[in-house]
C-alpha cells in the first residue's frame, strides 16, 4: 500500500480456538488492505480491545466462554460508531445466528467458507454492505424453530406502524432483497429518494442495517403472500 491508499481495514478476531484464530489471522494477513489489530479468546475480551483499537470489523464466534459472541455483538452494536460484526458459525441454520443478526451483525459466515470469500466479506462489510442477503435471511428463518412467532409478529407490526406509507413500501421491498435501484424502478422513485427513505426507516426503527429491516418485515408477516 502507498501513502495515497486508504487506511487498512482493522479487524479483531474473536474465537476461543487458538488454531481458528491463527488460521484467520494468516488468511487475512495476506490481504494488503486488511490488518488484524487484535485477537480475543472470549466475548468479554472483545469489548475493551474494540475500545482500544477501534476496528472496522469483528469476526465473532458465537460459542465462547465468559461472554458468548451474541452478548458481545449486542454490546458492540449498541455503541455509537461500533464496529461491524460478522458472525462465525459451524451451522447455517443456527438459531443463535438470528439473534446476532437482530442485534445488528452485518451477516454470518460458515467457518469452512473459502479464504477468498472471507476476505471479500470483510471488505464488503467495512464498506457498510451486509454479507447476508435478505433472501438468505428468510431461508435461514424458515429452518429454525418458530417459537414466539405470534409475539414477534405483534411487536414487529407495532414497530412498523412508525413508518409512513412510502417508507413501509420501501421496507417491504428491502425485505424482498431488492437493491436501491430495483426499488426505485418498482416504486417509481428516484434512487436518491429511495436512499432517503431507507435512512429514515433505519432511524425511525432504531436499526443498523438492511438485514434488520428484512427480519422485521418478515416477522410482521408482510412477505408471506408476496414471495
Amino acid at each position: 500500500m502507498t501513502a495515497s491508499d486508504p487506511p487498512a481495514i482493522g479487524v479483531i478476531i474473536a474465537d476461543d480456538d487458538p488454531l481458528v484464530r491463527a488460521g484467520l489471522a494468516i488468511m487475512l494477513g495476506g490481504a494488503p488492505d486488511i490488518r488484524v489489530v487484535a485477537e480475543a479468546g472470549d466475548g468479554a475480551q472483545v469489548l475493551p480491545l474494540a475500545g482500544r483499537h477501534s476496528p472496522d470489523v469483528v469476526l465473532m464466534d458465537i460459542r465462547m466462554p465468559v461472554m458468548d459472541g451474541l452478548a458481545a455483538t449486542e454490546a458492540l452494536r449498541s455503541r455509537d460508531g461500533g464496529p461491524e460484526v460478522i458472525v462465525l458459525t459451524t451451522f447455517d441454520a443456527d438459531e443463535h445466528v438470528l439473534r446476532a443478526l437482530r442485534a445488528g451483525a452485518a451477516g454470518f459466515l460458515l467457518k469452512d467458507t473459502p479464504p477468498d470469500e472471507i476476505v471479500a466479506a470483510v471488505r464488503q462489510v467495512a464498506r457498510g454492505h451486509p454479507v447476508l442477503s435478505p433472501a438468505v435471511t428468510r431461508r435461514l428463518i424458515a429452518r429454525v424453530a418458530e417459537s414466539g412467532h405470534d409475539l414477534r409478529r405483534a411487536r414487529a407490526t407495532d414497530r412498523l406502524a412508525l413508518l409512513n406509507d412510502r417508507e413501509r413500501e420501501v421496507a417491504v421491498a428491502v425485505g424482498h432483497g431488492r437493491s436501491n435501484a430495483e426499488i426505485a424502478s418498482v416504486l417509481h422513485f428516484s434512487v436518491p429518494t429511495v436512499k432517503t427513505h431507507v435512512s429514515s426507516i433505519l432511524t425511525k426503527l432504531g436499526l443498523n442495517n438492511r438485514v434488520q429491516v428484512a427480519l422485521l418485515v418478515h416477522d410482521a408477516g408482510l412477505l408471506d403472500d408476496q414471495e
